[in-house]
């Protein structure tokens, strides 16, 4: 077995990247602090082909040297927004059709695992902040709550890793439908 060098990767350029479909998915931002998990995040998504990432609070925007140093380019490629207030931002997705999850272990949140979605539809996930996770603000107007089944004794994950297992498990079942 020989791995493959970046070239024989076939990648597609951002021009492309802006044309190809992509999932009814937007990741929301609820006032992330570090510029590592934002640009983790763009670069998920960009693997992902996540339709946005809406960026909220004291969420940094790009250009930021910070941001691409992780993001890798994917700040270019991924549809961002930014919104003042979380807040809006749900209430501007909820206006236009989509289904609304925050990210957070709350009563009567869904196991990731769980999760049924539906073709045609579309959705969103609000991922937190670093410490404080969701504003309730936040979780209060969404449609809901899912969690990441976690088993040792641990029970929080870092928001960019907890990122990259929802938008996967979305690109999985909305893919799979």
């Amino acid at each position: 077995m020989r791995k493959l060098n970046v070239t024989e990767l076939n990648r597609i350029s951002i021009d492309e990247f802006k044309q190809t479909g992509k999932i009814p998915l937007v990741v929301v931002l609820d006032n992330v602090r570090s510029l590592n998990n934002i640009g983790s995040v763009f670069r998920t998504s960009d693997a992902f082909l996540v339709d946005a990432v809406y960026l909220c609070g004291i969420s940094s925007i790009p250009p930021h040297p910070e941001i691409h140093k992780t993001a890798l380019g994917a700040e270019y490629s991924v549809n961002w927004r930014y919104f003042e207030d979380t807040v809006d931002a749900v209430n501007n997705l909820k206006e236009n059709d989509y289904t609304v999850f925050s990210l957070e272990q709350a009563e009567k949140s869904i196991m990731l695992n769980d999760l049924q979605l539906s073709a045609g539809k579309k959705y969103a996930v609000v991922l937190g902040n670093e410490v404080k996770g969701v504003q309730q603000s936040v979780i209060d107007i969404c449609h809901g709550c899912v969690e990441i089944p976690q088993f040792g004794t641990k029970h929080s994950l870092n928001v960019s890793i907890a990122g990259g297992i929802v938008i996967w498990e979305f690109f999985y079942k909305l893919n799979n439908m």
